[in-house]
């Protein structure tokens, strides 16, 4: 797996968003005190849609939704997770590669890829909406994602590897686009049968 090898990098802040989130993994006893939200799965059609901008507006909503958004994504367990992905359409993802990657928490709000390489990486990519489900997904190799954080900061930063690959799964659920629409038809038609009889099954 690469690392990232190029460090955040500030930018001019704008007008700073009072968010309260983690900026670091929280431990089991303030897991346990914030209930996860569920997670939605696919076939949800509020996976297919496309998220709208997060709003000054939106704050106390951001707020709220942070933290269960966390607790929702260490309890899977993952790496990343999307506000559609819990039911909320605006365009907020949270990024954590856990401890064996030394990269403290990402919230990305209006984050946008803003370049990328030509040169293209197939990894292999799961998804917390298609429980059980892999497939080899191509992506471009390096990118660049400018965004704003939780301080109301505005920031960049690259990304490759894993993590490269996280950000853009990541910002493709807020067009609404999941990792089997990388793949060809025929795999993804048999992905989603699968997925299908594997909930069916859990709920006999």
């Amino acid at each position: 797996m690469g690392d990232m090898d190029a460090a955040s990098l500030a930018v001019p802040p704008a007008a700073p968003l009072p968010v309260a989130t983690p900026l670091a993994r929280p431990n089991d006893v303030e897991q346990a005190s914030i209930l996860p939200t569920s997670i939605l799965v696919a076939p949800h059609p509020l996976l297919k849609a496309r998220c709208r901008p997060v709003a000054d507006t939106d704050i106390e909503q951001v707020r709220a939704l942070l933290p269960r958004m966390f607790a929702s994504m260490y309890n899977a367990p993952g790496i990343g997770l999307a506000a559609p992905q819990v039911g909320v359409l605006l365009r907020l993802c949270i990024v954590d590669l856990m401890p064996d990657h030394r990269k403290a928490p990402f919230v990305l709000i209006n984050p946008e890829v803003v370049a990328e390489s030509d040169e293209m990486a197939s990894r292999e990519e799961g998804c917390l909406s298609l429980p059980g489900q892999y497939a080899q997904v191509v992506r471009p190799a390096h990118v660049k994602v400018r965004f704003t954080d939780e301080t109301g900061a505005r920031r960049e930063v690259e990304g490759e590897g894993l993590f490269g690959a996280c950000l853009q799964h990541e910002i493709d659920h807020l067009d609404g686009v999941l990792f089997v629409d990388h793949i060809s038809v025929l795999k993804r038609n048999m992905l989603m049968r699968r997925l299908a009889k594997d909930q069916r099954q859990k709920v006999r």
